[in-house]
């Protein structure tokens, strides 16, 4: 959910105690328009935003819509001055997860040449304080949100296993976690993906893994009923079709949201 305390931060950092650039008399409309291909999210944010200020939505897409350059994605009237305020806020927000969503859905494109079941999934490699919004996009753009935060599932990392064994860790958070939490066991070789799985994993997540090993690691988790295969680390568009191949369930991927370029978005108005 977008608050009206999120927004009111939002507009605080743009606005300042004293501006000058948007006292513009009268009414207007606007439109928000995309400068290239893309897919969108983010209008929900962007529609918050200028509802906070006083401005109306009179029309907007649904997100995970395709659009092509000149496309309009929303339309708002109100004051000049507060349309002009809301402006550059809602198009940061929506260029930011509509690039997010872009990217996804590029992603997904790329797994579905070989697989119809792989889910690409993002990770909390996110901006601290957009969580909800660049995992809405994800969804947007066809993917998965993965865990929305710690609470949502048990990670069983290197630093967890350097500390207590693979085993011990598995164990020791399996006796903390509630019956309804999935443990997801991080390995690096080949040889721990069917360990993780004896010691109790709901799904092995294959670090860092070329395509190769990857292959093997799932021929050996194939016998564990139940349990996922999940390859992540440094995965890139170029190579998630030859992952997807490798027979994995899920493909994470941070650079859904830590590396997705803006999608290039313009923000028009035209006074009545």
């Amino acid at each position: 959910m977008i608050t009206d305390a999120q927004i009111e931060r939002w507009l605080r950092e743009d606005v300042g105690h004293h501006d000058v650039t948007n006292q513009v008399p009268g009414e207007t409309t606007g439109e928000l328009v995309a400068k290239e291909a893309g897919t969108v999210a983010g209008l929900e944010a962007a529609a918050a935003v200028f509802a906070f200020i006083g401005a109306t939505v009179t029309d907007r897409l649904e997100a995970g819509t395709r659009v092509d350059a000149g496309d309009e994605l929303l339309a708002v009237e109100g004051e000049a001055r507060d349309v002009l305020r809301g402006e550059r806020v809602a198009v940061n927000l929506a260029g930011h997860a509509s690039g997010i969503a872009t990217r996804t859905n590029r992603a997904v494109a790329e797994a579905r040449t070989e697989s119809d079941d792989v889910r690409i999934a993002a990770t909390r490699k996110t901006t601290p304080g957009l969580r909800g919004l660049e995992k809405r996009a994800v969804v947007a753009g066809g993917g998965d949100t993965h865990r929305l935060d710690l609470s949502h599932m048990v990670m069983v990392k290197d630093n967890h296993i350097a500390e207590m064994g693979l085993e011990g860790a598995v164990e020791h958070f399996r006796e903390r976690a509630s019956f309804a939490t999935k443990l997801d066991v991080e390995v690096e070789t080949v040889e721990d993906a069917p360990r993780a799985a004896e010691a109790g994993a709901d799904i092995v997540l294959l670090d860092n893994m070329s395509p190769a090993e990857t292959r093997e690691a799932v021929s050996l988790l194939a016998e564990y009923e139940g349990v996922l295969a999940e390859a992540s680390g440094g995965i890139t568009l170029e190579a998630v079709a030859d992952y997807a191949a490798a027979g994995v369930d899920v493909i994470s991927m941070g650079s859904l949201t830590h590396s997705a370029p803006s999608l290039d978005l313009s923000f028009q108005t035209a006074s009545d």
